[in-house]
């Protein structure tokens, strides 16, 4: 990993820290969310902007030329050096986080073989995962950080200490906002299995065991944390403006580069009837909006037959589709694993039906459905497809020919271990994989010779250069899709079971 942290490749998110870290060291507070110098103005909550803050006066004994607000681009050595040091010791925490999660994991049969153990899986699963190596040390940025606060939110409710995970939680929310994906999982997990201390017989709530006190509890945890990090804000009266940088809505439905959820394959119906449209002579080309889904830009967009989409139409659909997820652990909680379950797949109906969403945003599902991987013969089957999917999806983040190698080897390594050590862990118990899924998982070579190798050499890469980042996000998407079905099969065959029961 250091020698990864420590390559010549810039990404733009280099500047984005960098300047980050430049308005927090050398502007006054009030000035931290109005700073436009650079285009990468800052757009975290306001916790991640106190990290980057301390990180400034660490960095300041690097290169103090990295903290002039007027410095765009600074790119120096020492500068280069200590971003990627940073997101290496940051990930520190994530090894701790990693741990944790490991002493929860259940082991059917204990094996006197380290290697074969589901917590050793599961460390390598975390802590080697290709997604979080590309987007933080080869790309640049502080997932593994943020993760690790996540994860650890995680194990402290698998151990059963609710407010230490609310706290962590309540921490992250604060130091990143897209964590909101995951929030009613959370939300709904504590309120039932927590505020409520009681079942009837039927598994159904005891209205009568609720506990004033442990929602209070949790009240003063959140309020708190909100204050901290807000609170200067507010007495300066600058939230909305904090706020205006959180959500900006502007920014259109997808980004420039289509991360693969439900709105790719929208947008690709879109182009496909009207293509059909204009061949058949049923549609008038020059009648039709001009549809701007495929300029590498990140705008505001419309669809030229279609509906657009708004925002509003975004969360409606995102909350349809985490809703049964949220019913199921309030009608029939299964324990900290059903809120585990409940995680992801918030985390993955956000993911899909989102607005402007991020493609690194499908660790967010990949990483906690390691834990249950390792448990689940099942789930076990989904992670393969769903980590497979969702992190060659992440290749158009590597896109200079010196980076090919590199990301084909770091996915190739994982990849393998991945499907060479969940099969030994649930050898005995049939294949993890159905042969159409193994034929689709295959598609994606086809896909990577012909994006990554054939396309480059064609004629075509000049007229349509977008054309392999849409192939890529739609065939991706197709398995993103599909894993959130199985993922959803899976709690609906567990809700029968336990109405037999």
């Amino acid at each position: 990993i250091l020698c990864l942290s420590l390559s010549d490749s810039h990404s733009t998110d280099f500047e984005v820290h960098r300047n980050w870290l430049a308005i927090t060291h050398s502007l006054p507070l009030s000035r931290w969310y109005y700073e436009n110098s650079s285009e990468w103005t800052l757009d975290y909550p306001p916790l991640f902007a106190w990290f980057e803050f301390g990180l400034s006066h660490v960095a300041r004994r690097f290169d103090p030329d990295m903290l002039d607000v007027q410095r765009l681009q600074h790119r120096s050595p020492p500068t280069v050096l200590f971003q990627r040091l940073s997101v290496v010791c940051s990930d520190l925490l994530l090894v701790f986080a990693t741990r944790e999660c490991c002493r929860c994991v259940r082991e059917q049969k204990p094996s006197r073989d380290l290697l074969k153990r589901p917590s050793f899986i599961l460390a390598v699963l975390l802590l080697w995962n290709f997604g979080l190596l590309v987007v933080d040390h080869v790309h640049f940025q502080y997932n593994g950080f943020l993760f690790g606060v996540l994860l650890l939110s995680v194990a402290k409710h698998l151990q059963s200490r609710h407010l230490q995970g609310a706290l962590l939680f309540a921490v992250l929310l604060n130091l990143k906002h897209i964590y909101l994906y995951v929030a009613p999982a959370y939300g709904i997990y504590l309120l039932r299995s927590f505020c409520f201390t009681q079942d009837n017989t039927d598994s159904s709530v005891r209205w009568s065991s609720f506990s004033p006190a442990r929602l209070a509890a949790l009240g003063v945890i959140v309020t708190s944390v909100c204050v901290v990090s807000f609170g200067p804000f507010v007495l300066l009266g600058q939230l909305p403006q904090v706020l205006s940088r959180l959500f900006p809505f502007k920014r259109g439905l997808c980004h420039a580069y289509w991360a693969p959820n439900a709105w790719a394959l929208y947008n690709v119906l879109d182009k496909t009837l009207v293509t059909l449209g204009v061949r058949l002579k049923l549609l008038q080309e020059a009648e039709l909006p001009k549809a701007s889904m495929t300029g590498g830009l990140v705008q505001e967009s419309q669809h030229a037959l279609l509906p657009s989409i708004s925002p509003s139409v975004t969360l409606v659909c995102t909350l349809l589709s985490v809703l049964p997820a949220a019913l199921s652990i309030w009608l029939r909680p299964r324990g900290a694993r059903g809120f585990l379950r409940c995680l992801v797949l918030c985390a993955l109906g956000s993911f899909l039906f989102g607005w402007h969403v991020h493609e690194k945003a499908v660790l967010m599902a990949v990483l906690p459905l390691s834990i249950l991987a390792v448990e689940s013969r099942e789930d076990a089957g989904i992670f393969l497809v769903l980590a497979t999917t969702g992190h060659y999806s992440l290749f158009p983040l590597l896109f200079t020919p010196a980076e090919l190698p590199i990301k084909i080897l770091l996915m190739l390594m994982f990849t393998l271990y991945s499907f060479t050590a969940l099969t030994s862990l649930f050898s005995g118990h049939g294949s993890l994989l159905h042969p159409l899924e193994v034929v689709y998982l295959l598609g994606l070579v086809v896909v990577a010779i012909a994006c990554e190798i054939v396309y480059p050499l064609t004629p075509w890469q000049q007229t349509l250069p977008f054309l392999p980042l849409l192939a890529t996000s739609v065939y991706c998407a197709l398995g993103v899709c599909y894993s959130f079905v199985r993922l959803y099969v899976i709690l609906l065959r567990q809700e029968v079971k336990s109405k037999q029961l």
